[in-house]
């Protein structure tokens, strides 16, 4: 495997994850409205969590791309963009 082959295999294995970095702000934006913290800094922690929970999933179940891995990682990054938008203080 050359270089540029490894770089694209890390790319496809991260990308749900930063794909859900980069809806995620804006989703909690338009559901909870604005934030205590900026939107590069929110995008980074998705990015961060997300790539910890598909690695988990990778690590538990053997494999790549399974529909438990993929549901973690929207709950995870649901209830990180809660906690980030501070929801409990909502309301």
């Amino acid at each position: 495997m050359t270089v540029w082959q490894l770089t694209l295999h890390l790319f496809n294995f991260f990308l749900p994850a930063l794909a859900m970095a980069l809806l995620m702000p804006l989703a909690g934006r338009w559901v909870i409205g604005p934030g205590h913290r900026s939107f590069t800094r929110r995008m980074l922690v998705h990015a961060f969590i997300g790539g910890l929970v598909l690695a988990a999933g990778l690590v538990l179940q053997g494999q790549d791309g399974t529909m438990a891995t993929y549901t973690a990682l929207v709950v995870v990054a649901a209830s990180t963009e809660w906690a980030l938008q501070r929801g409990w203080a909502r309301r």
